[in-house]
């Protein structure tokens, strides 16, 4: 096996079964990329046509970056943007499972019940602000807080400079604030549900 997804690419060019390292090492994370953003029929195929492309595309990918994770997330980015239907319908599902979690904490009592009920409108909220994002704020956004990826390799994915991707970010976080301008229990802001959703610390607003 290849030491690195450039090794692997630059082999399959004349060896086209090395590619098979590329899907081997992300094919798990890009479909859950695709998962949360498109219905799960469209998820499968869409993670196909990711890869079909990268394999069609392989002879341009720059050999100097080791890892082609941020490539693929561009080719999947690309990809749902022509399903923007679709992830609307998933973020909107995902918004009524969360107020359905709402309704399902009638056993539970006290503040226990509070924290669930608070915990799960805060989310609710959340996604239907993020499906109302500008579609460049809400790529940038995804990548950032669902898939953990650096500055710099969104900057790669989407093809933009550094600079766009920390502008991206802080806008988007600016509309979030908008959108979610009641703090949750009057003492909680709405920085902590963009934590609670990405696991990461919002970008500054510089």
């Amino acid at each position: 096996m290849t030491d690195s997804d450039a090794a692997a690419i630059a082999a399959s060019v004349t060896d086209p079964a090395a590619f098979a390292t590329v899907f081997d090492r992300h094919a798990a994370s890009i479909h859950r990329f695709l998962a949360r953003r498109v219905e799960p029929a469209e998820a499968e195929s869409l993670l196909g046509d990711v890869f079909r492309i990268a394999f069609e595309r392989r002879g341009t990918f720059d050999v100097e970056r080791a890892s082609a994770r941020p490539w693929l997330y561009g080719i999947a980015t690309n990809l749902i943007a022509r399903h923007r239907r679709s992830e609307a319908r998933r973020l909107r599902a995902m918004a009524t499972l969360a107020s359905m979690r709402i309704d399902s904490v009638e056993d539970t009592v006290g503040d226990r019940a509070t924290e669930v009920t608070l915990a799960a409108r805060s989310w609710a909220d959340l996604v239907h602000a993020i499906d109302e994002l500008p579609d460049a704020e809400r790529d940038t956004l995804l990548l950032f807080s669902w898939e953990e990826l650096s500055y710099d390799d969104i900057a790669l994915a989407l093809d933009v400079p550094v600079g766009t991707v920390r502008s991206r970010l802080n806008r988007a976080r600016r509309r979030l604030r908008s959108a979610q301008a009641a703090e949750i229990d009057g003492t909680r802001p709405v920085d902590t549900a963009y934590v609670a959703c990405s696991g990461r610390t919002p970008p500054d607003d510089r």
